[in-house]
């Protein structure tokens, strides 16, 4: 079953997604599910060079304030799953294009998973910058990528159409917010749902397909 999971790398719910996923993920589970992290921006304004967060956040909530109440849920509801974000480490707001880029490649090569988790974690927890190419190719050699064939990757233009069409399709669709999980591209389960939704919904899909499986050879 290939499951499209659509998330931004500055999406602290798309983070808390990801752990719950991975809770779900169990060996009998993952033999059936093929997983690959989708592109989608929250904020394709965000110049390719990034911008100051302080500033950001003036343009964007009118100042940090604003959003103080919103981050306490975020950071109570992390915490939960072992994550401990740390938003005031956070001093440049990336535009997401080239880490989305990267995650595909990485894709190919069998290690998204690997720099999904260490762009997450680099961002919220560490409070580096994801659109700067030094740090996007130390992160794909932290997620046991070739640096070298990273930092040529990125100064290319390879797979830009495969992000593009990304987004697209998160557009077409109607995906209004992230994370979102779809299943074959037909169906979607929106937000950052707790594990054992997410497990049920799994559940259902791996045999409602299988059903189909067996209608179709019978």
């Amino acid at each position: 079953m290939q499951l499209d999971v659509f998330s931004d790398v500055i999406c602290p719910w798309c983070y808390i997604g990801k752990r719950r996923l991975d809770n779900v993920l169990d060996p009998a589970r993952a033999a059936d599910i093929d997983v690959t992290w989708r592109a989608y921006q929250l904020y394709p304004q965000i110049p390719l060079a990034g911008m100051d967060r302080d500033e950001f956040m003036q343009l964007r909530f009118g100042g940090a304030g604003k959003v103080r109440d919103a981050y306490a849920r975020i950071e109570a509801e992390g915490a939960s799953e072992g994550i401990a974000f740390n938003f005031r480490g956070i001093r440049r707001m990336p535009n997401t294009r080239q880490a989305h880029r990267l995650g595909l490649w990485a894709k190919a090569h069998g290690r998204q998973d690997a720099l999904i988790e260490a762009l997450f974690h680099g961002h919220f927890i560490a409070g580096l910058d994801m659109g700067d190419e030094d740090t996007l190719v130390a992160t794909a050699l932290e997620a046991g990528l070739d640096a070298d064939a990273a930092r040529a990757f990125l100064r290319s233009d390879e797979l830009l159409g495969d992000v593009l069409a990304d987004l697209k399709f998160a557009l077409d669709a109607e995906i209004a917010g992230v994370p979102c999980f779809v299943i074959e591209r037909e169906f979607a389960i929106p937000g950052a749902q707790p594990s054992d939704v997410l497990a049920r919904y799994l559940d259902k899909a791996i045999a409602h397909l299988a059903t189909q499986v067996d209608a179709a050879a019978g």
